[in-house]
Protein backbone atom coordinates (compact mmCIF):
# COMPACT_ATOMS: atom_id res chain seq x y z
CA UNK A 1 0.00 0.00 0.00
CA UNK A 2 1.86 3.09 -1.23
CA UNK A 3 -0.56 5.35 0.65
CA UNK A 4 1.46 4.72 3.83
CA UNK A 5 4.57 6.12 2.15
CA UNK A 6 2.56 9.10 0.92
CA UNK A 7 1.22 9.66 4.44
CA UNK A 8 4.79 9.57 5.78
CA UNK A 9 5.84 12.18 3.22
CA UNK A 10 2.92 14.43 4.19
CA UNK A 11 3.83 14.23 7.89
CA UNK A 12 7.49 14.99 7.10
CA UNK A 13 6.48 17.99 4.98
CA UNK A 14 4.24 19.30 7.78
CA UNK A 15 7.04 18.89 10.32
CA UNK A 16 9.47 20.79 8.06
CA UNK A 17 7.00 23.66 7.72
CA UNK A 18 6.32 23.67 11.47
CA UNK A 19 10.03 24.09 12.15
CA UNK A 20 10.39 26.85 9.58
CA UNK A 21 7.15 28.71 10.33
CA UNK A 22 7.01 27.96 14.08
CA UNK A 23 3.51 26.58 14.51
CA UNK A 24 2.65 23.97 17.11
CA UNK A 25 -0.46 22.21 15.87
CA UNK A 26 -2.04 21.31 12.55
CA UNK A 27 -5.84 21.28 12.31
CA UNK A 28 -6.39 20.59 8.61
CA UNK A 29 -4.24 19.54 5.68
CA UNK A 30 -5.85 20.32 2.34
CA UNK A 31 -4.75 18.01 -0.47
CA UNK A 32 -5.46 17.91 -4.17
CA UNK A 33 -5.36 14.31 -5.37
CA UNK A 34 -6.30 13.81 -8.99
CA UNK A 35 -8.92 11.21 -9.83
CA UNK A 36 -6.38 9.42 -12.06
CA UNK A 37 -3.54 9.47 -9.50
CA UNK A 38 -3.97 5.85 -8.32
CA UNK A 39 -4.25 7.07 -4.72
CA UNK A 40 -7.10 5.71 -2.61
CA UNK A 41 -8.22 8.61 -0.37
CA UNK A 42 -9.63 6.25 2.29
CA UNK A 43 -6.37 4.31 2.49
CA UNK A 44 -4.40 7.57 2.65
CA UNK A 45 -6.64 8.86 5.44
CA UNK A 46 -6.16 5.62 7.41
CA UNK A 47 -2.41 5.61 6.82
CA UNK A 48 -2.14 9.24 7.79
CA UNK A 49 -3.88 8.63 11.14
CA UNK A 50 -1.40 5.83 11.90
CA UNK A 51 1.73 7.71 10.76
CA UNK A 52 0.74 11.03 12.40
CA UNK A 53 0.46 9.57 15.93
CA UNK A 54 2.90 11.32 18.22
CA UNK A 55 3.71 14.07 15.70
CA UNK A 56 2.61 17.66 15.26
CA UNK A 57 0.05 16.37 12.74
CA UNK A 58 -1.70 14.00 15.16
CA UNK A 59 -5.45 14.62 15.02
CA UNK A 60 -5.25 16.71 11.86
CA UNK A 61 -8.02 16.26 9.32
CA UNK A 62 -7.22 15.57 5.68
CA UNK A 63 -9.48 17.61 3.39
CA UNK A 64 -9.12 15.99 -0.02
CA UNK A 65 -10.14 17.58 -3.32
CA UNK A 66 -10.43 15.17 -6.28
CA UNK A 67 -9.97 17.06 -9.58
CA UNK A 68 -10.99 15.03 -12.61
CA UNK A 69 -8.73 13.93 -15.41
CA UNK A 70 -7.99 16.21 -18.34
CA UNK A 71 -6.41 15.17 -21.59
CA UNK A 72 -5.42 16.70 -24.88
CA UNK A 73 -6.71 14.68 -27.82
CA UNK A 74 -4.20 14.51 -30.64
CA UNK A 75 -6.87 13.39 -33.12
CA UNK A 76 -9.30 16.31 -32.64
CA UNK A 77 -6.87 18.82 -31.04
CA UNK A 78 -9.13 19.54 -28.06
CA UNK A 79 -8.78 19.49 -24.30
CA UNK A 80 -11.24 16.96 -22.94
CA UNK A 81 -12.36 15.48 -19.63
CA UNK A 82 -10.98 11.98 -19.12
CA UNK A 83 -12.75 9.69 -16.65
CA UNK A 84 -10.26 6.79 -16.75
CA UNK A 85 -7.11 5.61 -18.47
CA UNK A 86 -7.80 3.75 -21.69
CA UNK A 87 -11.11 5.46 -22.41
CA UNK A 88 -11.62 7.10 -25.78
CA UNK A 89 -11.81 10.84 -26.32
CA UNK A 90 -15.38 11.88 -25.44
CA UNK A 91 -15.41 14.29 -28.41
CA UNK A 92 -14.12 12.22 -31.33
CA UNK A 93 -13.77 8.67 -29.98
CA UNK A 94 -10.02 8.59 -30.64
CA UNK A 95 -7.55 6.93 -28.33
CA UNK A 96 -4.57 9.17 -28.93
CA UNK A 97 -4.71 11.60 -26.06
CA UNK A 98 -2.11 12.83 -23.60
CA UNK A 99 -2.95 13.26 -19.94
CA UNK A 100 -2.45 16.88 -18.87
CA UNK A 101 -4.16 16.87 -15.46
CA UNK A 102 -5.80 14.69 -12.88
CA UNK A 103 -2.85 12.52 -11.85
CA UNK A 104 -1.28 14.97 -9.42
CA UNK A 105 -1.04 14.94 -5.65
CA UNK A 106 -0.13 18.09 -3.80
CA UNK A 107 -0.57 19.80 -0.47
CA UNK A 108 -2.72 22.88 -1.12
CA UNK A 109 -2.47 24.48 2.33
CA UNK A 110 -2.40 23.91 6.07
CA UNK A 111 -4.68 25.20 8.80
CA UNK A 112 -2.45 25.58 11.86
CA UNK A 113 -2.24 27.02 15.38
Amino acid sequence: MHEMALAQSIVELVQEHATRDTFTHVRTIRLSIGALSHVDPRALDFGFDVIAKGTIAEGARLAIERPGGTGFCIDCCKSVAIAAYGEPCPTCGGHQWMLVGGDEMRVVDLEVD
